[in-house]
């Protein structure tokens, strides 16, 4: 699974990490649903996630389609707006649990958040 987040929201850690997580359960939900032997394998081999960025949401949009394109599963996490962020900010892209390969293809151009 990699999640990926948008670099210009300059959120806190904690805010990242909260983010983060939401989709990563969502991600793995969809999975039980639509794909449950692709995620019986993705925890089966380590549950890998790994957390990059990209500059804004229309390229964090772009991946989304992408990504769904390729029939791979997929969540954009909507922000309530509690506490950082405006009620409605996309924050992060979960995509997986799916084909190493497959993902990678679509994400292994962009920086790790550092």
């Amino acid at each position: 699974m990699v999640l990926v987040t948008r670099s210009d929201l300059k959120l806190s850690r904690g805010k990242l990490a909260a983010q983060c997580g939401h989709a990563v359960a969502e991600c793995v939900l969809k999975a039980k649903r639509e794909q449950p032997r692709v995620l019986k394998r993705y925890m089966r081999d380590g549950a890998r996630k790994i957390v990059c960025e990209t500059p804004d949401l229309e390229s964090l949009r772009r991946l989304f389609g992408d990504a769904r394109v390729c029939g791979l599963v997929c969540y954009m996490v909507t922000d309530a707006g509690h506490t950082e962020i405006p009620a409605g900010t996309v924050t992060v892209l979960g995509i997986g649990p799916g084909p190493r390969s497959e993902i990678d293809a679509l994400t292994s151009s962009l920086p790790l958040v550092k």
